[in-house]
Order: structure tokens, then C-alpha cells, then sequence
């Protein structure tokens, strides 16, 4: 069984070269570690700014321009609202969907794909129509998807006890004792995904806060997953490994360390269905969700101010003063709004905010997971005995997720030269441990231990590499940990300041996907429409 068929059942650094060591010579495989703008980034925590040079009037500000961002502006520039400047510290809006390209194909930088949306989320589907992901009407019974986007056969493989097997749920060489408990696992969470409390809400949904608050199910928030699972006495080793590797997959965070609602959550969630796809099904481009960010931003364009780093925000009577450092003037300017939508992650809003009681509840309340991300141009990669080379690729008991293949979508045939990306939450030290440590390791380590991990299960992927580009994601997401999804914390810093200034961002949905980040936007921009006033 496949796992999805389960759910499914520092900017741009110096260009390096590093040598390999192969069993009979060197060779040298060029590539760079590029990652989100930390240097500029740090300013934030580190400068102290000297006045702004000129000022200007917006009706507007969104700061950051992640998923929520994007979609917060979409949705106020149907309202009419145009006086809108949306202010991103990168070169390229899109956040944790950045995606790059070469020669060979367009490729993801993050998030990679999105499964079949829930029926109910009607703007969110509309948003699929207008893409032409949904290619019938609303008025039909059940949604059609694109086939192209439907990620294509085979979808998904796992390297186990020395050969592939379709699927991500262990099942080659794992004894029937442990099958059977593993089974006894899915049956529970399809039990949960029907699931509905005494208040009448689906037990677990999207967005997360539309789940039940019936306490059968969120006491459930009070445990960590791995001791869920030793209370209901599922102990395989196999078992409890797929378990990690899923939360370790979508929240960046270890099996002992998330909510056991959360983690239950990814399983029981999803819902969705439609006239040629089922809840198991997953949508993905070679760009991963860099496509949907590319339609969130094509109205969008007029608004955008990139490599912006917003330094502080103030009450000016009835307005705020956004002062924003633009990084190719290297000066600082100010904004006078009327509103202002916080896109970014909690600790990020605190500092801009100057508000040390807020950053300390960050502190002492969120954690933040960071990733190492490597896309990988190869030549024909030799391959073990098993099914062939699928959409997802993954290694039994390996520190890293494996790899997603990019040009897997692609209708061409005869392709020779593939890119791969590679995903490795840092989950084996504390999050600050391991942001430490990703940024001082060299292009040269990172290659030796991506090319240690795939040589498993790729023989001559030492001579097959072209180019390996790493990216550093300090703080992709915020980690689920007990207490986080039911308790208040979320609500305490969702909150809105002065009905002015409102926060968009997944950390406050306590669920880092796409689906929540485009609510939080939605959610956000909604407020401002209530209060906006002037100029529309």
C-alpha cells in the first residue's frame, strides 16, 4: 500500500565546486548553497536604523509575500482595493513554494504538492478552477481534475531490506505480526477520518480549526504521537518508523516531539473527491507549488516591492508607519497605511513590532524546524531491483525523506537527465542546534551526504551527478508540538492590533500547507475590508 494512497489509504552565496571521492578517482561537481535571506534577515535583529529618507501613502501594506500574503492580496484586489503594496524580503515572491529551473526542467524549492482539496473549501476550489487544476463547473456534482496535474504512475517507492517496493507503507520483508499492526494503524485513522463530535464537526479537517472541539478528540492534543501509538500498543518498528517519516514529512517534526492530534490529523484530514480522483490523490507539477504561487501572483504584479526588509511598524494616530529598509538603495523608507496584513512568521511580526512581551511568548511557546533542500541534475541513475524510478523515492531508516523526481510530469519521453530534489528536515538536534550547523556546513558536506545517502540505492550516482544546489531553510515552519493546536496560543497572537494591523501566517494555524496558509490570507484580508476606509 502506498502512503498517499492512505491519506491519498542565505540569499545566493558564491558559486563552488566540490570534490567527491568515487572508488578509483575524484571528481569534481559543481554547484552553490543558496537558502532564504538570512543576512539581510538578521538585520532585523541586529541593526539599529537610522530615519527614513522619504515617505508615502498606501491604503495597504501586506508584509511578506509567502502563500498567505498572496493570497490575502488576491483577495483584497477583487474587492477593488488597488491601493496595495506588498513588501517581501526576497528577490521573487512565494515563500516556502519557491521553485527554480534549468535546462532540463522547472523544479521545486519547497512545498511540492498539494492533495485533493476537501469539497467544502469553496474558495479554494474556485481558486482551482480559475487555475484549470478543476476543469468543471461548480455546478457540477463533483469536481474533474486535470489529468496532468494528477501526479502520474508510478507515484511513489520505497527502498526496504535491499529492494524497492511500490508504496511508502513498509511492507516488503516486514513480518506478518507487524503487518498486522500496521494495519490496525490505518484502520484507526480511517476511523478518524469519518470521525465526527458531539458539536457535529468533522473530527479532524481543513483548516484545522474548523476540526471538533469535542474533548474526545482534543484531549488528544495533550500527548505526542509516539505516545499515542505505545498506548494503543502499535510498537513495530516499522511501523512507528512510517509514522516519523510522515510527521517528519509535513511538519518538519519528529514522532516524539508533535501532537498526537496533529499527527492524526495528517492521516484523518483529507477528504476531497472528485469525478476522476479520490482523497489519495495528489496534485504536483515539476515545480512543485511554485505553479499555484505563479497564479496567486499574476494579478498581482502592480503591488509587489521585493528585497524590502520591513524594519519596524508604529501607531501614527489613526495610522501606521511601516518603515521598510530597501535593500538595492540601502536606505530606509516609510509607508503611511491605513492597514497593514503581518505575512510573516511570529517571531518576525514581534521584532517588526518592537514588542518584547510578544517575542518572549514566541520564544517560550513555538519552535521553528529548519530544512536542508538540494536539487540534483544526474545523467541515468542505476537502479536496484524493484519498481522503477517513481514521482516520490524514499530510503527505509534514512535521515532524509529521499528525493522527488522533477521531471516526472513531463509528457516528453526519452528523458536522459532528470533533476531530483532532495529533502532533509534537520530533525536530529534542537532547531537553533541544527540552523547552527546548516549554515556552517560547506557545499563540499553536503554533497558527501547526499551522495552517501543515494549511493544505496544508486550505484553510480557519484559519476551520474552534474550539479548539486543546496538551499537552507532557517525557519521553514513552525513545529506542532503538544498544546499548540487546541490550546490559546495560536488565538493570543492571531489577535488583531487596534483593528489596524492583522497576521496571516501557517504558524498561527498550527499546520504549515497550503490550504492553511491561503485561509490565514483570506481570514486576514477579510478584516481589513471591515475596517478599510478611503481609498479603494
Amino acid at each position: 500500500m502506498r502512503r498517499r494512497s492512505f491519506i491519498q489509504s542565505i540569499a545566493g552565496l558564491t558559486v563552488v565546486s566540490s570534490v567527491i571521492a568515487s572508488c578509483h578517482r575524484q571528481r569534481v561537481i559543481g554547484g552553490s548553497v543558496i537558502g532564504a535571506n538570512f543576512h539581510t534577515g538578521h538585520l532585523l535583529r541586529d541593526k539599529k536604523f537610522a530615519a527614513p529618507v522619504s515617505t508615502t501613502e498606501h491604503a495597504v501594506v501586506i508584509v511578506g509575500g509567502g502563500i498567505s500574503g498572496l493570497s490575502a492580496a488576491r483577495y483584497l484586489h477583487r474587492q477593488g482595493v488597488r491601493d496595495i503594496v506588498i513588501l517581501d524580503l526576497e528577490k521573487e515572491m512565494g515563500g516556502n513554494a519557491a521553485c527554480g529551473k534549468n535546462d532540463i526542467s522547472a523544479y521545486p524549492w519547497g512545498a511540492h504538492y498539494v492533495p485533493i482539496p476537501n469539497n467544502d473549501l469553496t474558495e479554494y476550489t474556485d481558486f482551482m478552477r480559475e487555475c484549470g487544476v478543476i476543469t468543471s463547473d461548480a455546478a457540477a456534482p463533483l469536481p474533474a481534475y486535470n489529468d496532468y496535474y494528477i501526479c502520474f504512475d508510478p507515484e511513489e517507492r520505497l527502498y526496504i531490506n535491499g529492494q524497492w517496493q511500490e508504496g511508502l507503507i513498509p511492507q516488503f520483508g516486514v513480518p506478518a505480526s507487524e503487518k498486522a499492526q500496521i494495519q490496525q494503524f490505518l484502520d484507526k485513522m480511517q476511523a478518524f477520518r469519518l470521525a465526527k463530535g458531539q458539536d457535529g464537526k468533522d473530527a479532524f479537517t481543513i483548516p484545522l480549526d474548523h476540526s471538533s472541539k469535542d474533548p474526545a478528540f482534543t484531549q488528544l492534543d495533550s500527548l505526542t504521537m509516539k505516545q499515542w501509538l505505545q498506548q494503543q500498543g502499535l510498537t513495530s518498528p516499522y511501523l512507528q518508523w512510517y509514522v516519523n517519516y510522515c510527521t517528519r514529512d509535513d511538519y518538519g517534526t519528529t514522532y516524539d516531539e508533535i501532537s498526537a492530534w496533529v499527527g492524526i490529523h495528517y492521516f484523518a484530514s483529507r477528504k476531497g473527491k472528485g469525478s476522476n480522483a479520490e482523497h489519495h490523490d495528489v496534485l504536483t507539477w515539476p515545480e512543485g507549488n511554485g505553479w499555484l504561487a505563479a497564479h496567486l501572483k499574476q494579478e498581482l504584479q502592480p503591488y509587489f516591492h521585493n528585497e524590502a526588509l520591513v524594519a519596524r511598524i508604529q501607531q501614527e494616530n489613526d495610522t501606521l508607519a511601516v518603515d521598510y529598509f530597501d535593500v538595492k538603495e540601502s536606505r530606509l523608507k516609510r509607508i503611511i497605511a491605513q492597514q497593514c496584513i503581518l505575512a510573516v512568521p511570529q517571531f518576525v511580526a514581534a521584532r517588526i513590532l518592537q514588542d518584547e512581551a510578544r517575542l518572549q511568548k514566541v520564544h517560550q511557546h513555538i519552535q521553528y524546524s529548519p530544512w536542508m533542500v538540494a536539487n540534483i541534475r544526474t545523467k541515468e541513475l542505476k537502479e536496484r531491483s524493484g519498481p522503477p524510478l517513481s514521482w516520490d523515492n524514499v530510503i527505509y531508516n534514512s535521515p532524509s525523506l529521499g528525493y522527488v523526481e522533477a521531471t516526472h510530469q513531463e509528457i516528453r519521453q526519452g528523458i536522459h537527465r532528470r533533476n531530483l530534489t532532495y529533502y532533509l528536515p534537520l530533525t536530529a538536534h534542537t532547531p537553533a542546534e541544527g540552523r547552527k550547523a546548516a549554515l556552517e556546513r560547506t557545499h563540499a558536506e553536503w554533497v558527501k551526504l547526499i551522495v552517501e545517502d543515494l549511493e544505496k540505492v544508486h550505484s553510480n550516482i557519484t559519476d551520474a551527478i552534474e550539479e548539486v544546489n543546496v538551499m537552507i531553510w532557517g525557519h521553514a515552519m513552525a513545529k506542532p508540538l503538544p498544546g499548540i493546536a487546541h490550546g490559546t496560543i495560536r488565538q493570543e497572537l492571531a489577535a488583531s492590533v487596534n483593528d489596524r494591523l492583522h497576521f496571516a501566517h501557517t504558524d498561527l494555524a498550527g499546520n504549515s500547507i497550503f490550504e492553511e496558509a491561503f485561509y490565514q490570507g483570506l481570514s486576514a484580508a477579510k478584516k481589513v475590508m471591515t475596517h478599510l476606509s478611503g481609498n479603494i
